[in-house]
Order: structure tokens, then sequence, then C-alpha cells
């Protein structure tokens, strides 16, 4: 009798832990590709800034009222520029894991400002409004790409850049941000990584600082050789130091970011994790502070719960289905969506017919990653799945159109005209190398394809499918691996394409794009 009391009561106690964890919220705080993060709490909203790279429009900006739980509210830009081959995936040219990178987010006397800079185009943007998520978005470009930068609006009215790799520099801004005033340029922290040592892999970047309680604060990221991404935390007195650094976390890689409080005086650390295909994923760590020291972590490790609300899906504020039916008439996709590089907007519509998504072909590619208008929509962890219904009626010989996942070493699952006859097609790209994996005839006009990711425990494997009816499904081709790559820089996109080879005016309509969080079994 006691051995059955005993494992009633172990239950009820493990039931009663895993309800209350059910309530709290859990890291990562978002599992999808969002990095480089940058935040500000405005009264009991916070907004946060990301790295978007080669899509476009770019710069995403998110909206919070717990932390945990975010939506997409606008963007910084709806190109970064018109012009550029690499921009345009002109002339066999691209701008994969470039475009614009780490945004710093900042809220100065009523006006919300978003920076960032371009390797493709060697200059800094920094983009100001005062209705962050209706905009209108006013531009200033400055003739320097400042790496990595922090903008910081000082109590005494001055304005600074922080920016580099390993030595980290500083420079003043004219007080309307239109030019840097040159002869303030100097080295702020000579070796920034030096407080996790000599021995390092990737020196000192991704600076974000802070001035709090009339302190100045400096996170940056590096990497010690056989170790792992490090928080490097510096701080002074004066903006002209002298600067003491110490480690600020060592603990799953997670790093990069900056400092963040609530209404009711909690801090926490903003960070992320490169988490394989998936890409790079948010995380937050509580803080306390001693001897005016930010202590991230519990213990100096990142805590698996939070003492937050409860993560809800990332449906529909990160991604979104979406029926292509538009009520007001007019020509717009909700901000879940992304183009790939820079988009002709002369070549798709919501309007040419009525609740479809058509994307019409206007030159000829020769490969799916130089293809333009590819409309994408990030995958999400642990797993996800996307499906579509195409109509493939209009397209043209040499036409390829269906669902991607996009990146370096990517696979999709599309209809190709070959010959005057349609066949389904499997193709996955690795290594550089693209072969078309299986092929199936085809004898109709609409098609559902589907896409499928496994991110769980980094398992990196997608899957694509196909159905006649929208009920039963067949697997085509076999299982791909989706790993992170670096020139591309970017986790794994669900993309809907649809390019010439052969002959340019065809199109395509898509009827839908759903989109889940739970994949077959047999993936």
């Amino acid at each position: 009798m006691k051995n059955i009391y005993h494992i009633l009561l172990l239950s009820f106690i493990t039931l009663s832990l895993v309800n209350a964890q059910e309530k709290k919220a859990h890291n990562p705080v978002i599992f999808a590709d969002v990095p480089d993060l940058s935040m500000i709490r405005v009264g009991d909203t916070y907004y946060m800034s990301s790295t978007t790279m080669h899509m476009n429009p770019g710069v995403p900006i998110m909206k919070s009222k717990d932390l945990i739980n975010w939506k997409l509210v606008s963007y910084a830009y709806e190109v970064l520029e018109n012009d550029g081959d690499k921009l345009n995936l002109d002339n066999e040219k691209n701008d994969y894991g470039r475009g614009s990178w780490a945004s710093s987010l900042r809220y100065h006397n009523g006006t919300y400002y978003v920076s960032t800079f371009s390797g493709t185009t060697g200059k800094t943007y920094i983009f100001s409004t005062k209705d962050i998520e209706k905009g209108p978005w006013k531009r200033i470009v400055l003739n320097n790409s400042y790496h990595d930068h922090s903008l910081l609006f000082d109590d005494d009215g001055k304005v600074y850049l922080v920016w580099g790799a390993g030595k980290i520099q500083i420079i003043e801004l004219q007080n309307d941000l239109l030019a840097v005033k040159e002869e303030t340029k100097r080295v702020l922290i000579e070796n920034a990584h030096a407080p996790a040592g000599d021995n390092i892999m990737l020196p000192s970047e991704g600076s974000q600082l802070f001035k709090i309680k009339g302190k100045y604060y400096l996170f940056n990221i590096c990497w010690p050789k056989g170790g792992m991404r490090t928080v490097v935390i510096h701080r002074a007195d004066k903006i002209t130091g002298p600067w003491e650094g110490r480690i600020g976390l060592q603990d799953l890689g997670v790093a990069q970011g900056g400092l963040i409080d609530t209404p009711d005086g909690k801090w926490y650390s903003y960070l992320f994790r490169d988490y394989g295909g998936v890409g790079r994923i948010p995380y937050l760590v509580p803080v306390k502070w001693e001897n005016d020291w930010p202590v991230l972590g519990e213990n100096g490790k990142v805590p698996e719960y939070l003492d937050l609300p409860a993560n809800k899906s990332l449906i529909p504020g990160i991604v979104n289905s979406d029926d292509f039916t538009r009520k007001n008439g007019k020509n717009e996709l909700p901000l879940v969506w992304q183009w790939n590089h820079n988009p002709d907007n002369s070549l798709w519509s919501l309007n040419e017919r009525k609740g479809y998504l058509r994307l019409k072909t206007g030159r000829i590619d020769n490969s799916f990653l130089q293809a333009k208008n590819t409309l994408t929509q990030r995958t999400f962890g642990p797993e996800c799945s996307a499906s579509i219904l195409i109509d493939i009626s209009k397209m043209k010989e040499g036409d390829i159109s269906g669902l991607s996942l996009l990146q370096k070493d990517f696979g999709f699952v599309a209809v190709k005209v070959e010959n005057g006859v349609k066949k389904m097609i499997m193709t996955a790209a690795e290594k550089g190398i693209t072969k078309e994996i299986e092929s199936v005839s085809l004898n109709q006009d609409k098609i559902y394809f589907k896409a499928e990711c496994n991110f769980k425990d980094r398992a990196d494997t997608g899957r694509f499918f196909y159905s006649l009816d929208g009920k039963k499904w067949i697997s085509i081709g076999n299982a791909i691996k989706l790993p992170y790559t670096i020139p591309h820089f970017m986790g794994y996109r669900f993309g809907l394409f649809n390019y010439a080879t052969k002959n340019t005016g065809g199109f395509v309509d898509f009827d839908y794009f759903n989109i889940d969080d739970k994949i077959s079994k047999a993936n």
C-alpha cells in the first residue's frame, strides 16, 4: 500500500511540474531563423529587428507584449537598392549571404531608428519613423559600411556609431545623422575578445552598446578555437573609457545580442544560437546585476524555462498560411512573405485571377538559384510542413514551377514541361551539383505538392510529396539533408517559384499555401 501511495505521489508531483512548465516560456524563444537581434522597449511594448540579407522587403520589425510571442509588423525597406546585378539576380550574379546585415534598433525623442549596413553596396543605412508599425520610413545613406554597428543616442545629445571586427571603433554622427564627423573616429577597444583569451577563431564582432544608469555597456561575440560562440561584455564610466571586460556567457554557443528590461524591473539578455538547417534561433537569458555588472544565465547556464508567459505557435505571427484572396482588391502580400532578392513586380499578381497568386516568366534562367521572383517564408522547428495547390495549365515548354526548400543545397518538387509533356520532378542540389532524383508523368492541370522539414535534435532532413487529389500524399525522390551553409547564411526557406528555361510568357497560379507545425510519420 505504501508503494502505491509513493507511486501516486510521484506521479502527481511529475504532472504538477509538467503543468507548471507548460505555463512557462521556454528556449528557444523563436524556433526559426531570426538572427542578429536588436531589441527595444517603449512603454509596455517590445520591438525587435533582425537580419534577412538578400530577402525583400528587408530588416523585419517584430512586436511583442511579453518578450516571448512575436509578430511581424513592418519592414524598414522594400528594396535596399534598385540597381546592381547582384541584388537583381542579373547576369548570373547574386547576393546570397550579403544584402543587409545586423541592424541596430533604437527609440529616441519620439522617433524610431533602425540602421543596417551592406557589404554589397559598401554603405550604411539609417531608417527612421514616428510610427514603427505603419511608417513611412525616412532613409539616410552613409558612404561607409560600418560592420555590425550599434547606434547610441547619449544623454548629452551626441550620437555615436560603434562597430568593428576584432578592433572595435567609434565615430560621432552629426545630430541630424546625415553624415559622420570623420575627425572623431578612433579605436574604442583594441582587442575586445581579450577576456576570452588569445587563441581566437572569430575575433569580436556584433557590437551592441547601451547606457544604463550612467554607465556604458558594450556587448560583443567572439569564438575561441576549440570552444564555442562566447558573449564578451565591456563596461566603462565614460564613453572614452577606460573599458574593462569579462566573459558574459559561454554556454551552448548562445551569443550575440544585448540587454532588455521589463516594466516591472526584470532584465534579460536577448541572444541567438546557430542551430543547423533551421538557421539562427533566438534565446532569452535572465540577467541579474552584481556590482554594476550584468550577470547572464542561471549559474552561467542558459535555462530551458523562463519566468515569462508560455510560447504560442509561430503561426500566424512569424509564418502563416495564405489563400491569396484579397477582399480589398489590393495586390499586396502579408508581411510573412519575402522575395528572394529584388522582385520584378510586373511578373506577379494577386488580381489577374482572383484568389490566386500568379507567377509569370519574363526571361530565360538556367538554374533555380538564379530564377527571379521566388516567394519565400521561413521554415521553423522542431518540425514543419507546407502544402500548395497549383494550376499548371498555362506553362510553356521548358518551364519549371513548384515548391522548394531554399538554401545553397536546395531541394524542390515541381512540374517541368519537357517535349510538350508535363511531368513531376524532385530535384536536389548537394555540394554545388544539381540532380533530378525522380520524375513522374502528369496528366492533369492541377497538382498538390508538399514539403516537410525535421529539425528536431538537428536531424535537418527534408522530404517532398505530391498528391493528385489533395488527400493521398505520395513521396517523391528521397530525403535530403538540410545543411546550413555560409554562402547563403540563412535558414532554409519554403519557396514558391516559376521560371523558364526555353520560352517566356508562361504562368502558373498558386491556389493556396498552407503551413503546419507537423510532419508525416515517414519523415
